[in-house]
């Protein structure tokens, strides 16, 4: 076997490769420090609107005029054959159970039947039974809005 060590290379220094390349890739320059960040102006802090959590009323009362609008609005009996149900069946079905969330939002819901239809009102079905299906969706519309308002 015949190897050739010997080679025709010239010999270079061997810091003008490293020269090169700092020519073609310069080191960046040393950043400046970075200053701190100036803080938020207080007009900016109070600007931003709060986080709106949607409370178990609010919740409940949803659910409920969501099921009426599934399942349709019934007058004189708290479950019509195919579904429907009234204004007391719908937040019962939304409730899942007689808790603080279904009396809440049933009071709510009574609260502004008397705000629009008068203060002769003592439970929902009497209220539910007498109203157009145009008045009681408004009515629900407006305790959601109230629920929502309130945070509960």
């Amino acid at each position: 076997m015949n190897t050739r060590t010997d080679t025709d290379f010239t010999h270079i220094e061997p810091d003008l490769y490293a020269q090169a390349f700092a020519l073609l890739d310069p080191a960046p320059e040393p950043l400046a420090p970075a200053a701190p960040a100036a803080p938020a102006p207080v007009s900016f802090i109070l600007a931003a609107p709060p986080v709106h959590v949607t409370g178990a009323v609010e919740q409940t009362l949803t659910d409920a005029l969501a099921f009426l609008d599934n399942h349709g609005w019934a007058k004189g009996r708290l479950i019509h054959p195919e579904g429907a149900r009234c204004s007391i069946g719908a937040l019962r079905a939304a409730a899942g159970a007689r808790n603080d969330a279904y009396r809440d939002a049933g009071n709510l819901l009574l609260d502004e039947a008397r705000k629009q239809h008068g203060k002769g009102w003592e439970a929902i079905p009497s209220w539910n039974d007498s109203h157009t299906g145009a008045q009681v969706r408004s009515v629900w519309e407006a305790a959601i809005q109230r629920a929502h308002h309130m945070n509960i």
